[in-house]
């Protein structure tokens, strides 16, 4: 069985479960994730399958990958990634893999990267409380003192600062699969996970079973 499947974020909506609970959802494309290549222990140390997904255009595909798609069916993919798998020899070259990998109630873990916000200050990203906003003070959005005065006369590494805020990687754990419709290639976890709308992301069974 393969342990993951690639996937777009579709965005969030809320819906009623069977048992009447309102639970808010992330609808998630997952696959159709086309075998392209599989790894054994064998020949390559360990035992994984390649999945694609997104078809891609040939004109905008290397002749290198044109090369390597042929031998999973010809369809060209702009996304590649690496799943572990028990038993390599369940699978063959151009198998597809959808939704049907998981089941309702499940626990997956959902990893992805977090939306991009550019520069940011302190307060935005590492959410300091600001400067007094009344009796004249003119601090209002600045850090601070950063540094020490005469000993070690330096910034300390590590001290947070206004900089890049966002596209991290982000794992989101035991994520619970509250809908599964593999006619349409959909799945619906309950809560949020990482990235924007159409944004990329793993679904990924859980290492180990929570308690």
């Amino acid at each position: 069985m393969s342990k993951g499947l690639i996937g777009k974020k579709l965005g969030m909506t809320s819906i009623f479960t069977t048992d009447g609970q309102f639970v808010p959802v992330t609808v998630i494309q997952a696959g159709p994730c086309v075998v392209t290549q599989i790894k054994t222990e064998a020949n390559d140390g360990y035992n994984a399958l390649q999945l694609g997904f997104g078809e891609k255009k040939v004109a905008k595909t290397s002749l290198p990958q044109q090369g390597h798609f042929k031998k999973s069916g010809g369809n060209c993919y702009g996304f590649l990634r690496e799943v572990a798998v028990e038993d390599p020899e369940q699978f063959s070259v151009g198998q597809s893999l959808g939704p049907d990998l998981f089941k309702v109630g499940e626990l997956v873990d959902v990893v992805g990267s977090t939306k991009g916000r550019g520069f940011s200050g302190v307060m935005k990203r590492h959410k300091f409380g600001g400067g007094r906003a009344t009796h004249g003070g003119k601090c209002h959005r600045i850090p601070g003192s950063i540094g020490t005065s005469a000993w070690p006369s330096k910034v300390a590494k590590g001290k947070k600062m206004p900089g890049r805020y966002g596209v991290d990687r982000k794992t989101i754990h035991n994520l619970e699969v509250i809908d599964v419709r593999p006619e349409d290639n959909l799945i619906l976890v309950k809560g949020a996970v990482p990235g924007h709308t159409e944004a990329l992301v793993m679904i990924q069974k859980l290492k180990f079973a929570k308690n």
